[in-house]
């Protein structure tokens, strides 16, 4: 016998690759009956095949829990189970919780969501909102899970999920006896449903464990008998072979399941259960530990950054202080500096106020002076208005007087041409007369009485004119002695008004607002007397005018005297 035939036969092997939901593993195996695959390698999914009825209770390892919530998870994104908006927005904020952690603005930025899928494609084409929209959405409900760890964020999520009508529901495409009617069969932890094609959310029939009696199968025919007898048995067909055992073995494993969930757990059932009580606990514990070891760590870090806050801002009020100090010796050798030129400045203030007061006693002493001689001003201003109106008066009375005899003038011209005018005619009448008839000669006394007559009456209207010219020159010398009189005065008024405003000029800038009121009071309205002239101006341009109407009235009385 050769060595070569001692040597045992070296079995066939193959290459598995079994993938979980957060992991890869390959490995080889030996070749037994079953009939295997030409890929290489071949793959596994691991994958729960019955879902349990309350994740919270039938859960119990951790690492159990954490690959079912991955499973849950890929379904709904996947869409195998149907999700409304609102339960996704609140899945993908625990989801997020069980990922990062509690939210932190300062480390969770907009954006650092983006390469996270959490939402079905479905509820993302169902709104017209942008990435960074559902992101905020999302980031709102999820700031509200602070303190949730990452179990129990996991188990909320499926604590939501296992309440979806999709959830944990295998459906298998059958017909219905005789009509060939195209339904839907759902296998779940409750029972088995009937679906019409178009919905997998509401059942058209269902058959809870607890009714049915017994299910069987020949080929292609389903029999689902019901623990009620009277009741119809169901029946219903599907059309491939394995799939008929695939229905048969869920529902066997569903209603074992069933059955045994409603008994009393097992001693080592129950001994993992305390086993994963008590672990959940101890973590517990240990995450609040670590909670307040981490709060007080907070707590320790925030109170050093205020002991270092109080620290510079002791610094900050020292130096500021310090600077104070400093600022406020600067400020004491200068206030010291103030103080001393203040004492100056007193005793300087105090002699001018001792000169003010002289100036001021000179000033009222001024002032008096000057109040008299605005007194006297103001009198011979009125003396000088009643003076123009007198001469005004007198003026006017003239005038009528020199009309009068102006008029009387032109009466006796006119009766003496008339007189005259009737001696020549008498005389034209007389003397042919005289000549044709030759009457005798008058007596001497007649005739010289006559002549007489005459001449007499001639040399009356000669004397009565020298008479009136005599009068009229006489009144005309007397008015204009009275005019250059009043010239003379109110040359001697214009004199004073000029010495008394050459001494104002040379009084002190101190008797300022006692001129101005000297002055405000003389420019007061003067109305000029029989007229409708009303004039507001100084002393000297009142004189002025005065003399000027004046003037004109007296050399008006003159032409009309000419």
């Amino acid at each position: 016998m050769s060595i070569l035939g001692l040597k045992k036969k070296q079995p066939k092997t193959f290459k598995v690759k079994v993938i979980t939901m957060d992991a890869e593993m390959e490995f080889s195996c030996e070749v037994l009956d079953q009939e295997v695959p030409k890929d290489s390698p071949i793959t596994f999914h691991f994958l729960a095949k019955f879902f349990p009825e309350k994740v919270e209770e039938e859960l119990v390892q951790e690492i159990t829990q954490h690959l079912f919530f991955l499973q849950v998870k890929k379904q709904i994104l996947d869409e195998e189970i149907f999700c409304s908006p609102e339960a996704s927005v609140l899945l993908a904020s625990y989801a997020v919780q069980a990922k990062y952690g509690d939210y932190d603005p300062n480390f969770h930025k907009p954006g650092f969501l983006a390469q996270d899928e959490l939402l079905p494609k479905r509820v993302l084409m169902q709104y017209q909102m942008t990435a960074d929209m559902w992101e905020e959405k999302i980031t709102a409900w999820y700031a509200e899970h602070r303190g949730i760890a990452r179990d129990e964020a996991e188990m909320e999520y499926l604590k939501i999920a296992q309440d979806l009508e999709m959830y944990g529901v295998s459906y298998f495409a059958i017909t219905q006896n005789k009509r060939d009617t195209d339904l839907l069969l759902g296998v779940d932890a409750q029972g088995l449903h009937i679906y019409s094609p178009s919905s997998k959310l509401n059942p058209n029939r269902s058959f809870p464990w607890s009714d049915i009696r017994n299910i069987s199968y020949s080929e292609k025919e389903f029999t689902i008998k019901p623990l009620d007898k009277k009741k119809d048995v169901f029946k219903f067909y599907s059309s491939q072979l394995r799939v008929n055992k695939l229905i048969l073995q869920l529902c066997i494993g569903n209603h074992d399941l069933f059955m045994r969930r409603r008994k009393v757990d097992s001693i080592e059932v129950q001994q993992m259960k305390a086993q994963a009580k008590e672990e959940k606990a101890r973590k517990k514990m240990e995450r609040q530990i670590l909670a307040r070891e981490k709060q007080m760590r907070e707590e320790a870090e925030r109170a050093k950054e205020e002991m270092e806050r109080r620290l510079f801002q002791l610094q900050d009020e020292a130096r500021l202080a310090n600077e104070a100090l400093l600022r406020s010796e600067e400020t004491a050798d200068l206030l010291a500096e103030k103080a001393q030129i203040a004492e100056e400045e007193a005793k300087l203030l105090a002699h001018k106020a001792a000169e003010a007061e002289q100036e001021r006693q000179r000033l009222e002493v001024t002032a008096m002076k000057t109040k008299e001689e605005k007194r006297l001003m103001e009198q011979k201003m009125r003396e000088a208005e009643q003076l123009a109106v007198k001469l005004v008066e007198q003026s006017e009375r003239r005038l009528k007087e020199a009309d009068h005899l102006k008029q009387d003038l032109t009466e006796a011209k006119d009766a003496e041409r008339r007189a005259k005018q009737k001696l020549l005619e008498i005389t034209k009448t007389t003397y042919p007369l005289i000549a044709a008839y030759s009457p005798p000669p008058a007596p001497p006394e007649a005739a010289d009485f006559g002549y007489e007559s005459a001449s007499s009456r001639l040399d009356f209207k000669d004397s009565d004119m020298k008479r009136l010219s005599m009068e009229i020159e006489r009144e005309r010398l007397e008015y204009m002695e009275k005019s250059k009189n009043l010239q003379d005065q109110l040359k001697e008024l214009k004199s004073e008004i000029e010495s008394l405003k050459l001494e104002e000029q040379q009084q002190q800038a101190g008797l300022y607002s006692l001129r101005s009121e000297a002055r405000g009071y003389v420019q007061e309205p003067v109305y000029i007397p029989h007229s409708n002239v009303c004039i507001i101006a100084s002393p000297d341009y009142l004189l002025h005018f005065l003399i000027l109407i004046l003037s004109l009235r007296m050399l008006l009385v003159l032409l009309r005297n000419d």
